[in-house]
């Protein structure tokens, strides 16, 4: 049984966030989620809130603890980059790059 949850519009870069998600992928939730409580990056809380919302779901849904749910897959895609104009060198303009990203958690129960 699969369970999902989605933020859509996070305001880091998803360069940054793969980082992240890479080294919790295929993790327990309980694993995953006492990880994230001890890294004291600010980046971190929009990925913990995903993954207990996820949690969450998989609870009210079916009654499944997050002991016994896996990371199946977390995704970061490319959101939409907002472009603005700071002062630049010799009195031109500079493009600023704003990025964010969509992240898409999805949680698999395991039958023991």
């Amino acid at each position: 049984m699969q369970f999902s949850a989605k933020a859509k519009y996070i305001r880091y870069s998803p360069n940054k966030l793969r980082l992240l998600v890479d080294a919790i992928r295929g993790k327990n939730v309980d694993y995953v989620l006492n990880i994230l409580k001890t890294i004291p990056i600010k980046k971190v809380l929009p990925v913990k809130k995903l993954v207990e919302s996820a949690a969450a779901n998989a609870k009210s849904l079916k009654n499944i603890e997050a002991a016994d749910l896996v990371l199946k897959e977390i995704r970061v895609d490319r959101g939409p980059i907002f472009r603005y104009y700071k002062p630049g060198a010799m009195g031109r303009a500079s493009v600023q790059r704003r990025r964010l990203s969509h992240i898409t958690v999805m949680l698999e129960s395991v039958e023991s």
